[in-house]
């Protein structure tokens, strides 16, 4: 009997020890480095969830490549909602500080993205709630960097940072640094 018991009291040891090291070591990960997050709605469509609302895309945030706010024109990234900060959203990243953009939907026609900021729109124009509702962007609201579509397992595949022809900037700021009108 006492033998039974020492095994038990050994192994809930040890078990405590792996607890309590790799939870903080899952939270840190997850925190810092990427974790995974259901996509709902049809704003990106036909990027993400192209099936409508019978399916949700489950896709892969990279935390750290936003950490010090690296983000390209045509990443896919997750933000806090300017107006809900309860709720993060997802979207394509059209323009960035310095850069001047054509709205689809804004107050102004064209906007001039201001020093640390993005201008971020949905790939489903008429189903997207974006900078054209809300403006740009504090860089401070980044989330994550989409980089793949995990599920469902026929669409897994990386994530492109590709920007519409027709969403380019109209100035941008390396035009002004090189000369170009």
């Amino acid at each position: 009997m006492a033998l039974s018991q020492g095994w038990v009291k050994r192994y809930f040891k040890a078990f405590c020890k792996g607890f309590f090291v790799a939870v903080p070591v899952a939270v840190t990960f997850l925190d810092r480095v990427a974790c995974v997050a259901r996509v709902e709605g049809a704003s990106m469509q036909p990027s993400l969830n192209p099936g409508g609302s019978q399916s949700s895309d489950v896709v892969l945030l990279n935390h750290w490549k936003v950490r010090n706010f690296e983000v390209q024109r045509g990443d896919i990234v997750s933000l806090v909602s300017p107006k809900n900060p309860e709720q993060k959203i997802i979207k394509r990243v059209i323009a960035l500080e310095g850069d001047i953009v054509k709205t689809m939907g804004h107050k102004n026609r064209y906007v001039k993205v201001p020093r640390g900021h993005i201008w971020v729109e949905g790939d489903h124009h008429g189903h997207s709630f974006d900078s054209n509702s809300f403006g740009p962007v504090s860089l401070g609201l980044l989330h994550g960097h989409a980089t793949h579509i995990l599920w469902p397992p026929e669409r897994w595949q990386k994530l492109e940072s590709v920007l519409p022809p027709e969403r380019l900037p109209i100035q941008s700021e390396e035009d002004c640094l090189h000369g170009s009108p």
